[in-house]
């Protein structure tokens, strides 16, 4: 993400503004960071050989430009996320699929609705503090039956030159170990299976685990 970021000063700079150009940082991000190739190979081709979201409800929490909406059905998807230029990206770029700006912490749904939370890339950027309030929404917008899928970048030990690298390339200042991550659900009453531990890339980790709340 950290990528888009500087590319978009470059854009703003030499059009004579010192700033970031909020338009065309999304459009950034989705050509340059979320490549089509690279999002099937490290994100999409795991999630589905898992999981099948075709025939579920899936609340993409931060969803951004709407990367990951395509392995859902537009009928049983929504997209979340508080930056309001990448929603309307997304809505722009996914016409057929509903993305929603995420508002005071609140999910957009009914209680007990969604079969699946999906959450990529995300937790590494919000404290422990700010997800405790989205986890009371995790458990009012879940099906007793649902569960969270969660892919982010992870420090794992014995991995000290990735670490090093992910935490000084990355802007998400909450990159976490594999007993962090699971501790944030765990301690909000939910069970967490751990799926898959891979590389991405040349320097990131990555998690992808489970999560589903103990009623």
């Amino acid at each position: 993400m950290w990528r888009s970021y500087l590319v978009g000063y470059w854009f703003s700079k030499k059009a004579g503004e010192y700033k970031i150009d909020n338009f065309c940082s999304p459009w950034i991000y989705h050509r340059f960071v979320r490549l089509p190739w690279f999002t099937k190979k490290y994100i999409h081709d795991q999630l589905q050989q898992e999981f099948t979201f075709h025939d579920r409800m899936v609340l993409d929490f931060g969803s951004g430009t709407g990367a990951n909406c395509s392995i859902c059905s537009p009928k049983s998807y929504i997209g979340v996320d508080p930056d309001s230029k990448r929603i309307d990206y997304a809505n722009l770029k996914y016409p057929d699929y509903p993305f929603q700006t995420l508002k005071d912490s609140r999910l957009p749904v009914e209680d007990q609705s969604i079969d699946t939370i999906l959450i990529v890339a995300v937790l590494h950027h919000i404290s422990a503090s700010e997800l405790e309030k989205y986890m009371v929404e995790f458990k009012r917008a879940l099906k007793s039956t649902g569960s969270i899928v969660v892919i982010e970048p992870c420090f794992f030990e014995n991995k000290s030159t990735s670490n090093f690298f992910m935490k000084w390339m990355d802007d998400g200042k909450y990159i976490r170990s594999e007993q962090e991550y699971l501790g944030l659900f765990e301690n909000n009453g939910f069970e967490c299976r751990v799926l898959n531990k891979f590389r991405k890339g040349l320097f990131y980790n990555e998690l992808f685990f489970t999560a589903q709340y103990k009623n």
